[in-house]
């Protein structure tokens, strides 16, 4: 679930998810570039590169492609590393410069879930704002989805990087996409019958 919230002089996303897994292992997914790779990512986006030094003061860096041709680069620092309660860093999309801070806060439930409250701010407009919230839910659903794999098993990475899977995902997306514009237009048709 995502709530985007707007305070005086800074527009923030605010998103708050529960995961099927423990903290350790929700934890160990942020952590480790190998199980990285194989979530992160709006679908129809994997990270072609992945690298950062898991540390306060330490930098990261990620290259999303949605195909051959597509590069979208983002980068920051970590802010802090407090496993496995709260990670914080910056943000910045490489072709436009501008920063934002993450922050996400890991919650043990009592029946073994993991909620997380993340929150990126500020945003510079709310169109960015909105894409980002749509490209975060998407990544948290397919986080949501690798967790599934690794029940049961010793929470090592599991499958193949997602740049395999691109083509698979473009074609899901493109299918929920035109399956939402015809729902629009039957909308739009009835709206407009009345």
């Amino acid at each position: 679930m995502s709530n985007t919230d707007a305070t005086p002089g800074q527009l923030a996303l605010d998103i708050d998810r529960v995961f099927a897994a423990p903290r350790e292992l929700v934890w160990r997914l942020w952590s480790d570039p190998e199980h990285l790779v194989r979530w992160h990512g709006p679908e129809g986006c994997a990270l072609s590169q992945c690298e950062q030094d898991f540390r306060a003061g330490g930098s990261w860096r990620r290259t999303m492609t949605a195909g051959p041709g597509h590069a979208h680069v983002i980068f920051g620092e970590f802010i802090e590393v407090d496993k496995p309660r709260r990670l914080s860093f910056t943000y910045t999309n490489e072709r436009d410069g501008f920063e934002t801070i993450v922050t996400m806060d890991f919650l043990e439930q009592p029946d073994g879930t993991t909620r997380m409250l993340f929150r990126q701010t500020p945003f510079i407009s709310r169109e960015e704002r909105d894409g980002h919230d749509q490209g975060w839910n998407s990544s948290f659903d397919l986080l949501s989805r690798y967790l599934a794999l690794l029940a049961g098993h010793d929470w090592g990475p599991r499958g193949r990087p997602r740049i395999d899977g691109v083509a698979e995902d473009l074609a899901a997306a493109k299918a929920r996409h035109e399956q939402e514009m015809k729902e629009k237009a039957n909308e739009d048709r009835h709206t407009d019958s009345r």
